[in-house]
């Protein structure tokens, strides 16, 4: 079986994240053994709208909580509107208790 490329990768840890938690590219980018490559993750989450089966991409904020990603949703507060209905409060594109949502995927799946 042929090693899955990055993208696809990112796409596993994401779909992995559980519906009232968010974590950040910066943790995934740890998680794959990839530290420093945060901005390959957020060009996975830009290309991650056509992929099958789906990817919760609104649950990947940057290291301070903003939904820097929302401009690639379909609208501009979409991003925002969908973490909403998983009890996330965003104030001001800004994820508010960070902490307490932060999902880390080398606590969580480990690594």
């Amino acid at each position: 079986m042929k090693d899955p490329n990055f993208f696809e990768k990112v796409f596993d840890v994401v779909r992995l994240i559980p519906p009232g938690r968010i974590t950040s590219y910066g943790a995934i980018a740890n998680f794959l053994g990839t530290k420093g490559s945060s901005r390959m993750v957020g060009w996975a989450m830009h290309a991650a709208s056509s992929a099958i089966p789906p990817i919760p991409a609104h649950r990947v904020v940057n290291s301070a909580g903003l939904l820097t990603g929302k401009v690639h949703f379909g609208t501009p507060t979409l991003m925002e509107e969908l973490l909403k209905s998983e009890g996330i409060l965003v104030k001001d594109d800004k994820v508010q208790n960070f902490k307490k949502h932060f999902w880390d995927p080398s606590v969580e799946i480990g690594g």
